[in-house]
């Protein structure tokens, strides 16, 4: 993945700027 700037990050994802403006891309973390 490419890094981009990280919007947030919560208990169970990470938001980043998408590739295009007014999209984001959502990475769902596996820590089960």
């Amino acid at each position: 993945m490419a890094r981009r700037r990280q919007i947030y990050e919560g208990k169970a994802k990470v938001l980043f700027e998408g590739p295009e403006p007014g999209t984001i891309v959502q990475y769902f973390k596996d820590d089960a």
